[in-house]
C-alpha cells in the first residue's frame, strides 16, 4: 500500500484522487502545471462582465453519488442547489410552447402515464423507445440501437443525450448513454433532481478541496509542470522518479503516482498509452443581466442554438454542446444570435445587447463515439505504482463531472489496495 502519492494534475479528477488518498491516511503531494487548480471545472473573474463566472455551465444530478459524496467530504454539500422536485422546464422556440417535465419520485415511472407530467405531444408507449438502449451492444451507436426521431426524441431524448455525450446523439456510443439512463431515469425521480453550483464551480468543487488538503498536511505545488517520468529497468514495473523543470523527485518503494492530466499530455509521459484522439467542443455564453422573477433555474431549449439556459444571480448563461460548427462564427454575431433566443425565453428586450462573454472549450470532452470509446485506457497501468485518472479514461460514463470524480477515486483506491513492491 502506498504511503505517499504524487498526484499530477489538480483538475477535478486529480483533486478527487487527492481527497480520497488523504482520507485514507496517505501523504499527498499535488502538482499542477497551471498557476491555478480546477482545470476545466473552475471559476474566474471576468472583467467584461464585472463578475466571477465559470468556464463551463456544469450540471449534476441527485443520482451522481460520487459527486455528492465528494462535495460532502470537502464540506461543500450546501453549494449544490436545485429544485426540490425532479422537474425540468422546457421551451420550444419554434412553437412558443412551454412545459414542465415532472418525474415521479420513486422507481415506478408513473409520470409517463400523466399527460400533465410528460412531454407534450407524446404518449406513454413512446417512452418504450428507450428500452432497446438498455440492451445496447458494445460498439453500437444510438442510431443503431434505438429510434432517433419523433416528438419525444426532438423534445427530450436529443437535448438530454446531447448534453451528456457532447456530440450528435445519433453518432454517440449507445452503452454510455445507457449507463446514464440506468443511474438516473431507471433509478427513479429521486436520482434525477438537477443541481448546479450556486456560487460557482470554484466554491463547490475546487476551493474547499484545496483547503481540506492543506489542512490535512498535503503539499500543493502550482506552476509545477511534469516534464518526464523515469521508469525502472525492465522487470521491475514501477516508476522510479519524476522530473519537473527544476526538480527531480525519486520515488521510494512505498511511493506512487496518480497521473490526472489531459490525454495528449499523458501520451507524452507514458510509453504506449492509448488515449482518445477525437474531441468535441462546448461553447458557453454569459450575459450580464439579472434573471427575471419566475424564470426557472435551468430551462431546456428546443429549436434554438443553445440547449440549456441557466439563471444565475446577476447573469443568464447558456450552454451549446457539440459546438464545433460554431467555433469560427464571429463572436458578436454569435452573441446577438443567442441573446435574441435568450431574450425570447426570459421575456426581455432584444435591444440593447447586454454585456456578454463567450467561453469556448475546443477540446472539452473526448468524442463519445464507439471508436473513441475503445481507446479509453483503464486506470491501472502496467507499472504497479502508477495509475491514470481523468474523464477520458475508461469510467463507463461519458466525460462528465461524475466520471471525472469516479476516475480519481478509482485511481486512488487501486494504489491503496495493492502492495507497492509487486512485480
Amino acid at each position: 500500500m502506498a504511503k505517499l502519492v504524487h498526484v499530477i494534475g489538480a483538475g477535478l479528477a486529480g483533486l478527487a484522487a487527492a481527497v480520497q488518498l488523504q482520507r485514507r491516511g496517505v501523504q499527498v503531494v499535488l502538482h499542477e502545471a497551471a498557476a491555478y487548480a480546477g482545470g476545466r471545472c473552475r471559476s474566474y473573474y471576468d472583467r467584461t462582465l464585472g463578475a466571477t463566472i465559470d468556464n463551463g455551465n456544469h450540471l449534476v444530478l441527485s443520482g451522481n453519488y460520487a459527486t455528492l459524496n465528494y462535495v460532502r467530504a470537502i464540506g461543500a454539500a450546501d453549494q449544490l442547489v436545485g429544485p426540490s422536485q425532479p422537474e425540468f422546464a422546457f421551451m420550444d422556440l419554434a412553437t412558443q410552447a412551454r412545459w414542465m417535465l415532472r418525474l415521479s419520485p420513486g422507481r415506478v415511472p408513473g409520470w409517463v402515464f400523466d399527460a400533465q407530467m410528460r412531454v407534450p405531444g407524446t404518449q406513454a408507449l413512446d417512452y418504450l423507445s428507450l428500452a432497446p438502449l438498455l440492451l445496447a451492444r458494445p460498439g453500437r451507436t444510438m442510431a443503431q440501437t434505438m429510434r432517433c426521431n419523433g416528438v419525444l426524441w426532438d423534445r427530450l431524448w436529443h437535448p438530454l443525450f446531447l448534453a451528456v455525450l457532447n456530440i450528435e446523439p445519433r453518432e454517440g456510443t449507445a452503452q454510455l448513454a445507457a449507463e446514464v439512463v440506468r443511474e438516473t431515469l431507471v433509478a427513479g425521480g429521486e436520482a434525477c433532481r438537477p443541481l448546479v453550483a450556486r456560487n460557482g464551480l470554484g466554491s463547490a468543487f475546487i476551493d474547499p478541496a484545496l483547503r481540506l488538503l492543506q489542512h490535512g498536511g498535503a503539499s500543493i505545488r502550482l506552476g509545477a509542470r511534469l516534464k518526464h517520468i523515469e521508469f525502472a529497468a525492465s522487470g521491475t514495473h514501477r516508476v522510479d522518479a519524476l522530473n519537473f523543470a527544476n526538480e527531480r523527485i525519486v520515488l521510494e518503494p512505498n511511493h506512487a503516482v496518480v497521473l490526472a492530466v489531459p490525454p495528449n499530455v499523458a501520451q507524452t509521459l507514458v510509453p504506449g498509452v492509448q488515449t482518445p484522439q477525437r474531441f468535441s467542443s462546448i461553447v458557453n455564453l454569459h450575459f450580464a443581466v439579472e434573471p427575471p422573477p419566475g424564470l426557472a433555474l435551468m430551462t431546456g431549449l428546443i429549436n434554438a442554438t443553445a440547449e440549456w439556459l441557466f439563471a444565475f444571480d446577476g447573469r443568464l448563461s447558456v450552454t451549446i454542446s457539440g459546438a464545433d460548427r460554431l467555433l469560427d462564427t464571429p463572436r458578436e454575431d454569435l452573441a446577438r444570435q443567442v441573446w435574441a433566443e435568450v431574450a425570447q425565453v426570459a421575456g426581455l428586450p432584444v435591444e440593447p445587447l447586454p454585456n456578454w462573454q463567450i467561453v469556448s472549450e475546443k477540446r472539452a470532452t473526448f468524442a463519445a463515439v464507439p471508436q473513441e470509446e475503445m481507446r479509453r485506457p483503464a486506470a491501472q497501468t502496467r507499472w504497479n505504482n502508477l495509475t491514470l485518472a481523468g474523464d477520458w479514461t475508461a469510467t463507463g460514463l461519458p466525460a462528465t463531472i461524475e466520471g471525472a470524480i469516479r476516475s480519481g477515486q478509482k485511481a486512488a483506491d487501486l494504489l491503496l489496495n495493492k502492495p507497492m513492491d509487486s512485480r
